[in-house]
């Protein structure tokens, strides 16, 4: 299987709607966001994957978060690419501390943040946004 790449997103186009803006926005704004991600030689998008800043119990932190085509399940594009957003975050982000929200009944995200080299963070679960998060943390946060 060939590995997948990372590939910054073009510019939204007129028309293509508030979630392509807000990812522009944070691109500008931040200097990262999220990434399209694809075979190498390919040009078929098989998801995204990437980083937005969010808040954890007051404290500013950076979350992965990516999405995939279901026909991409299950073949390591997710560990690939989340092991990836860790390592360039490692190297260009480093004031923030890297954390991932998990639900608790999530297996395979919680196999893929481990695969990336986040450690679970239990002393930070809690109520997130929409649901109950598990937390695995690059940097040990709080």
């Amino acid at each position: 299987m060939p590995a997948p790449s990372l590939r910054r997103p073009r510019p939204a186009r007129r028309g293509r709607g508030a979630l392509s803006q807000r990812w522009n926005n944070q691109w500008q704004s931040c200097g990262y966001g999220y990434w399209v991600v694809r075979r190498r030689n390919s040009a078929r998008q098989l998801g995204f994957c990437g980083v937005k800043p969010m808040d954890l119990k007051g404290m500013n932190v950076l979350n992965p978060f990516y999405r995939f085509a279901a026909s991409a399940w299950g073949q390591g594009f997710a560990s690939e690419a989340v092991t990836a957003v860790t390592d360039w975050v490692s190297r260009h982000v480093t004031d923030l501390p890297l954390i991932a929200r998990v639900r608790p009944a999530n297996a395979a995200s919680q196999r893929v943040a481990v695969r990336a080299g986040l450690m679970r963070a239990e002393h930070l679960d809690g109520p997130g946004y929409d649901g109950f998060d598990c937390i695995y943390a690059a940097k040990q946060p709080g």
